[in-house]
């Protein structure tokens, strides 16, 4: 296959089968084979993309219709690119595994598999896109698959999550596009290459810093930060597990990514003036999201609120603004997105098992299914940063740029909020899995099916956590070439 087609093929494959989906939509068996074997496609296709990145150490470049830089569409592949789209698949095509148990004939019927893959095709989009309108129009086709795979077959009480979901997002919208308005009326061109070459020119203009305010008050809520995070505890714990997982582990991430891209290239030249904001709007989120986590007793809303705390660590990547900081925070981000999804899937078997979310209404599980009870043990100790986890080292590296930069409060409540982590796994642990079930309704069975992608899922952290060693080098050469696109970059050492 060309390179050309294999850096368009995560995007349009997607699109593609959203529409064999749609076709296939009242054949629940079709479905759910589609939504399978589509994925693994989408899996194999984002590996090939990768390797050929990986094999020449330089990013790749397609010029849609013979539109030279910097007009036209353009999509740009990285390491970070590549690395974030063969996660995306991963964590698809467990969520595909998952949801062929879960999913019933109504929401087939309803096109759950067509927005599915139009999710992925909006991920991988915003993933690859070297534009910032471009980047906008793949945001807001997440937005609408997202919205629809939130009510989908869904109760009328769930439309208030969904809704408020919505609207926060449509005002991420509006910054992102008054940012962009912004930005293109001074600079006239939205393409990252050229804006990081025009940006640094320009100084501390107030006109670029409006922009820069507007869109990190976009990226800073498509990403769940503090202040900004209120949007994303209703909705998850109200639809279904499949997509929960695929939403917690994959729709903050692209608020992350483009965090990283913009703030970390084209506007990069900013890094006096935003790391420090970004640094303790970080600590901010870590602290309210564990403290949000703490106070729950609703497995998927603990889990949540943990969403946004470990946000909170990536962000003091990009707030510390080094290269080993950010290649930690990559490093971090893979390890978040397959735990996260991994802890929410075993969240949907622990409710079909335990017939409830509620802790004080679960219990007995360990003697049910002691697999499940294992398998959930994995991406728990692992959130908490247990060795020899992948957790562990994600936090080592991340609190190891700390200490390197003296900042020594960040990597006090780093440790502690860590703590808090593992408190909270602990506290489900024993309420879900160790008392004796309150409800003597029946003996508990679960899906053995469920427990394959939570048993994937659970091993790569293992095997991440054993080797660290490949997916650092990864994140390293990752973050330096991120900050190769930011002329004003200086490394430490010079």
């Amino acid at each position: 296959m060309t390179v050309p087609a294999l850096i368009v093929l995560p995007a349009i494959l997607p699109l593609v089968l959203a529409l064999a989906a749609w076709l296939a939509r009242h054949t629940p068996s079709l479905s759910r084979a589609l939504l399978i074997t589509g994925t693994g496609l989408l899996l194999l296709a984002t590996i090939g993309l990768f390797l050929a990145v990986r094999e020449p150490g330089m990013p790749l470049r397609l010029d849609f219709g013979a539109w030279e830089k910097p007009l036209g569409i353009s999509f740009h592949v990285d390491l970070l690119s590549a690395i974030l789209v063969v996660v995306s698949a991963i964590v698809a095509f467990a969520g595909a595994l998952f949801a062929a148990s879960e999913i019933g004939r109504l929401v087939w019927a309803k096109g759950y598999g067509t927005f599915y893959f139009l999710l992925l095709a909006g991920i991988n989009g915003a993933f690859l896109t070297n534009d910032l309108f471009n980047l906008f129009v793949w945001f807001e086709v997440m937005l609408m698959a997202s919205f629809a795979m939130l009510v989908l077959g869904r109760r009328r009480h769930v439309f208030e999550g969904a809704t408020q979901y919505v609207v926060i997002n449509m005002v991420s919208s509006f910054f992102f596009l008054a940012g962009l308005g912004i930005l293109y009326g001074k600079t006239g061109h939205l393409n990252l290459d050229e804006l990081a070459t025009r940006l640094v020119a320009s100084g501390n203009d107030p006109v670029i810093l409006s922009s820069a305010a507007l869109l990190l008050l976009a990226f800073g809520i498509k990403a769940g930060v503090f202040p900004l995070y209120f949007w994303l505890p209703p909705a998850y714990p109200n639809t279904g597990f499949a997509t929960a997982a695929v939403f917690g582990g994959l729709l903050t991430k692209v608020g992350v990514y483009a965090l990283f891209r913009v703030f970390g290239g084209a506007f990069g030249f900013l890094s006096g003036f935003t790391s420090d904001l970004i640094l303790w709007v970080g600590v901010a989120t870590m602290i309210t999201g564990v403290l949000g986590a703490a106070s729950q007793f609703h497995v998927r809303r603990i889990l949540s609120f943990h969403i946004v705390s470990q946000i909170g660590y990536i962000i003091l990547g990009l707030g510390l603004f080094t290269q080993g900081a950010i290649a930690a925070a990559i490093f971090y981000t893979v390890h978040h997105i397959f735990v996260k999804t991994n802890l929410f899937l075993a969240a949907g078997a622990i409710a079909s098992t335990g017939r409830s979310e509620e802790l004080g209404r679960l219990g007995g599980i360990l003697k049910a299914s002691p697999l499940l009870a294992f398998l959930f043990l994995i991406p728990a100790l692992s959130l908490g940063g247990i060795p020899p986890l992948s957790g562990f080292f994600a936090k080592f590296l991340l609190l190891r740029e700390t200490l390197r930069a003296e900042a020594w409060v960040v990597a006090a409540i780093a440790l502690i909020v860590g703590i808090a982590t593992l408190f909270s796994m602990v506290k489900i642990w024993g309420e879900a899995f160790w008392k004796d079930s309150p409800r003597p309704t029946g003996p508990l069975r679960h899906r053995p099916a469920q427990l394959v992608p939570v048993a994937a899922l659970g091993l790569l952290t293992i095997l991440i956590g054993l080797f660290p060693g490949p997916l650092f080098e990864l994140a390293n050469e990752a973050a330096r070439q991120l900050l190769a696109s930011n002329p004003a970059y200086v490394p430490a050492s010079q």
